[in-house]
């Protein structure tokens, strides 16, 4: 795909800026650099989102940074606009913030005092979500919804992940019955399950760490949900370290230090954020290394849902 580049920096005045691509999953993403600082020139996934979607996330940065939340801060074009279109793509652009990732998915963890830092990353996510809880949204936000039906439903947010075509029997028929039972238990607790706008895609490559300072970035994914699938988004990437039931129970204490959380549905939250990246893949196996991730993602969610379920014999022998 070639990128309008110099379109869009015209947009925004910028059409001498340095500019270099930096990220090309979802969104493609160009960092561009300015004698008044760096930012993100962001071109949208074709069909992933639509205007008012897009729209209503750069609402949403702009009042999380108000807020004093460090989350990229949307820059206005010429025009006056936050998103814009050139040559059929729609595009915007953010504050670039300084930090460092607080990993990489499946390295081990690089940092110091571990357990201070996802203490910390605990508060801040308690931060972030009573100020979405503050927040009067206009009366045209809309964003998807991480709720029982975008998890578990028929049309899955992120895909049919009983249906992903490379399950074998055994582990189609355990998804089959994590879905049935996690449907149930939800119907009868969500009531009572905190919910509203959650960032949605807390992986360690999305929280950068920059001395003391927590900044959270990359909301495409975020919506509305409830509040555990943010805590177990933030750990399920990190349980293969060998402290983790210290970094889990750091950023615990860390959110209930502004927040209330009741853990008794952790175990469920994790499995269905498990659940997810099986449905996500489907999509996207003719890209490189796909299948390696298919199948890491696929075991994963096999020890998650058997854990879940109180089946552990599904799944002996895997390594945990």
């Amino acid at each position: 795909m070639t990128d309008p580049v110099k379109g869009a920096l015209a947009l925004w005045g910028l059409e001498e800026a340095a500019c270099e691509f930096v990220a090309g999953r979802e969104n493609r993403v160009y960092r561009v650099s300015t004698p008044q600082g760096d930012f993100a020139l962001r071109f949208k996934r074709p069909g992933y989102r639509d205007d008012a979607e897009l729209l209503s996330e750069l609402q949403w940065l702009d009042a999380m940074d108000r807020t004093g939340l460090s989350v990229p801060r949307p820059r206005a074009a010429l025009s006056g606009k936050v998103l814009e279109c050139v040559d059929g793509h729609r595009v915007d652009m953010v504050g670039w913030l300084p930090g460092r990732p607080l990993g990489r998915s499946r390295d081990p963890l690089a940092i110091l005092d571990a357990a201070t830092v996802f203490q910390q990353l605990g508060a801040e996510i308690a931060r972030l979500h009573v100020a979405c809880d503050a927040w009067h949204m206009p009366e045209s936000f809309t964003r998807c919804a991480w709720d029982t039906d975008g998890l578990l439903g028929d049309a899955p947010l992120w895909g049919r992940f009983w249906e992903n075509p490379t399950l074998d029997a055994e582990t189609r028929y355990l998804f089959e019955a994590f879905r049935r039972e996690a449907r149930r238990q939800l119907d009868s607790e969500a009531n009572g399950l905190d919910y509203g706008l959650v960032h949605a895609d807390l992986v360690r490559e999305n929280v950068l760490l920059d001395g003391p300072v927590i900044r959270m970035i990359d909301f495409d994914d975020g919506g509305f949900g409830f509040r555990h699938f943010d805590i177990a988004t933030a750990l399920l990437k990190n349980k293969a370290e060998p402290n983790y039931e210290d970094l889990k129970a750091a950023l615990l204490e860390g959110y209930r230090s502004l927040r209330p959380l009741d853990d008794r549905m952790l175990d469920l939250f994790m499995a269905l954020r498990a659940v997810t990246y099986v449905g996500w893949i489907v999509p996207r196996m003719g890209e490189a290394g796909s299948p390696a991730r298919n199948k890491r993602f696929i075991d994963d969610a096999r020890r998650l849902c058997a854990y879940y379920l109180g089946q552990p014999d599904i799944v002996r022998g895997d390594k945990t």
